[in-house]
């Protein structure tokens, strides 16, 4: 079968698709409109990139982590981890902006300012609707894509436009756990002499996630200018002054979310979400937590830390900050989980996960 139909059989049809942009910007066959993704014209390539690509299509998972990441640091909860930091930019402009402690900017700032990266991939939206894929050259213009929305755009297809350019060496892609592994399955090169100039992938930084939203559902809360999922015990979204009981948010819920295993962003130099701590949200909601995975990451979070990009704040005592890993560890354990449930009941085995099923063994019922 042709790529272009593989793909679109095994993961668009099947609701599997994220709308990552992985299939994206290197031919003009894949197509985004608002939240999904579709093919407007067939291929005829019998293995294309676009199949190797997508974080939804079969990978043997271990095998491709124990490939760039030490195998000392690997946890099956979490995937690499050298390190577990609670941070926020010490820049309060930075922090009056971002979803919870502006790490992730002070760092892709920091980043390109000290030449780790030449260019970073990220997404950027005027307020909680029609996020886009942006190429960011001057650090100066991070601070314009702080904040989240809960949209997904397919941000994976800008890397792939600059990749095709060929003019940025060290590119850095910020992204949600499916587009930080699409990152690491092009770093992989499985077409070793079509390769869409890989090598160009400089640093890869994650983004905790739990789901996206729809598209057309967010358009009924209004744009809004700061979201935040606040923790499970106050089952509730932000919007700007707004609370959103979750209960009218959960439906909007994408399909293809189920079906994600990672919490957490595995695949990536450093992992950023919100902070979790036994002191409280109300301690916690201005914080980071900060995971760094790879000897790059720790390079860059040592120069935020040594420069005063960053402020670090103390877990507690060893056992305070053991409890943290664990209730992350448990957290992250708990998607894998329900996402394995999911992909068994939706057709009887692992789906995209069969190659890795030997990892998730723990994790079926």
């Amino acid at each position: 079968m042709l790529s272009i139909l593989e793909l679109e059989r095994k993961v668009v049809k099947t609701n599997l698709c994220t709308n990552c942009g992985a299939c994206q910007g290197m031919c003009p066959y894949w197509k985004s409109y608002e939240g999904r993704t579709f093919v407007d014209y067939e291929c005829d390539r019998a293995e294309g990139r676009c199949k190797y690509f997508c974080p939804r299509m079969p990978a043997d998972l271990d095998s491709l982590m124990k490939k760039f990441f030490e195998e000392k640091d690997i946890t099956s909860e979490l995937g690499p981890v050298k390190g577990l930091y609670l941070t926020r930019a010490a820049d309060p402009q930075i922090r009056a902006k971002a979803q919870h402690g502006g790490t992730m900017t002070a760092l892709v700032e920091l980043a390109l300012a000290e030449g780790f990266i030449d260019a970073a991939v990220l997404s950027k939206a005027e307020g909680t609707l029609d996020p886009e894929g942006q190429l960011i050259t001057d650090p100066a213009d991070v601070r314009a894509c702080s904040g989240s929305s809960f949209q997904i755009p397919p941000t994976m297809a800008v890397l792939n436009e600059a990749l095709k350019e060929n003019e940025y060496k060290k590119i850095g892609v910020v992204g949600t756990p499916c587009k930080t592994l699409s990152a690491y399955k092009m770093m992989a090169k499985p077409f070793e002499d079509n390769d869409n100039n890989a090598d160009n992938i400089g640093m890869v930084f994650g983004l905790f996630c739990g789901w996206g939203l729809d598209w057309k559902g967010m358009e009924a809360f209004g744009d809004a200018g700061h979201a935040d999922i606040l923790p499970s015990k106050f089952h509730r979204m932000d919007l700007d002054d707004r609370q959103v009981d979750l209960d009218d948010v959960l439906p909007l819920v994408r399909e293809n979310c189920n079906y994600c295993y990672d919490m957490t962003a595995e695949f990536a130099d450093l992992s950023v979400g919100g902070a979790r701590s036994s002191e409280g949200w109300d301690t916690d909601k201005g914080w980071n937590q900060l995971i760094v995975r790879s000897e790059k990451g720790q390079k860059l979070v040592e120069l935020a830390r040594e420069k005063g990009i960053l402020e670090f704040r103390e877990f507690g005592d060893d056992s305070a900050k053991a409890a943290a890993m664990d209730k992350l560890k448990k957290a992250s354990a708990s998607k894998k989980s329900k996402a394995v449930q999911a992909l068994i009941e939706k057709d009887g085995t692992l789906g995209y996960l069969e190659p890795s099923k030997e990892i998730f063994a723990e994790y079926i019922k």
